[in-house]
């Protein structure tokens, strides 16, 4: 993911913390159903990294069995293969077929680009419903729905993003992520924004980039966090940054946060691995959870060197 690069040196320049929680999301949490256990899944953005080959892929794993072992070490996956093609069913019900022997395991599929960055949400219902119909697929392993919207997709475009939301099937959860810098800027906007997201009962996601600060807006408008965490190839502030998530997830769970979906990214995916790794570990030990965990054959050395 390039989102919100930086250069190694511009890191230590780079306030980090997490904003505190705005009002809305204080609402969100208190207004939720009281529930006794959190539910949280940690997974990586894409399958078929040849560089996990020999970490946590056996060696001479095929490309095409890279879902079948990506399976035995996340329980969720932040799909971007359905940005690229609207997949019919019989493709779908092929990956669920490999992944059902994790009953855990959810696919969190990204509404196709013909829909949010070709159509721009404009005239897309016949794209939308064969989104649909292939996704559905999953049955029960799929999980939340995510929509980005470009960097050009400004708020102006408000009206037609309600419109496309509101005529959204409701028994999917769905996501919504946009990008341009007035979105977050403009306070009168932003309050626009996420208080429609509140009103049609979606969520918005958290990216946290380190070029894009702002995207860390912390607004909830549901009771359930999606999140996705740009790393810096293992860079020390990645663990310092977990560590403050960890702690504001937990923070959200007491005040009434349902579900938490965390997806891992980093500029060079070879060590999306590791930093999961890290941020289950914290999960488990700080919520009193027992996620499943990557296996690694072995990590790579040397990384601050």
């Amino acid at each position: 993911m390039e989102f919100g690069r930086v250069t190694t040196p511009e890191l230590a320049f780079i306030d980090f913390s997490l904003p505190a929680d705005p009002q809305l999301t204080v609402d969100t949490l208190k207004a939720a159903s009281p529930k006794k256990q959190l539910e949280v899944h940690v997974g990586c953005a894409k399958w078929g990294r040849k560089e996990w080959v020999g970490k946590i892929y056996p060696d001479k794993t095929k490309e095409a069995n890279f879902l079948d072992e990506y399976v035995k070490h996340f329980d969720c996956i932040e799909l971007n293969a359905t940005f690229y093609n609207v997949y019919p069913s019989a493709m779908i019900e092929k990956w669920k077929e490999k992944a059902i022997l994790n009953p855990h395991f959810k696919f969190c599929p990204k509404f196709s680009q013909s829909i949010s960055h070709i159509k721009r949400l404009k005239n897309a219902e016949e794209v939308t419903t064969s989104f649909y119909e292939g996704i559905m697929a999953f049955g029960d392993l799929l999980g939340p729905l995510f929509l980005q919207l470009g960097d050009n997709y400004t708020p102006k475009s408000l009206p037609e993003l309600k419109a496309y939301l509101q005529h959204l099937p409701k028994d999917v959860p769905v996501f919504v992520e946009v990008r341009h810098k007035d979105w977050y800027a403009v306070p009168a906007i932003r309050d626009e924004f996420f208080g429609m997201l509140k009103e049609v009962n979606v969520g918005a996601v958290i990216t946290d980039a380190s070029g894009r600060r702002d995207c860390v807006h912390m607004e909830l408008p549901t009771p359930h966090a999606f999140i996705r965490f740009v790393g810096n190839s293992l860079d020390p502030t990645d663990y310092t940054r977990i560590d403050e998530w960890v702690q504001r997830i937990k923070q959200w769970h007491q005040d009434g946060l349902q579900s938490v979906w965390f997806f891992m990214h980093q500029h060079d995916e070879r060590y999306s691995p590791e930093l999961c790794d890290y941020v289950t570990e914290q999960l488990n030990k700080e919520l009193g959870l027992n996620l499943m965990r990557p296996n690694f054959i072995s990590k790579d050395e040397g990384l601050f060197d």
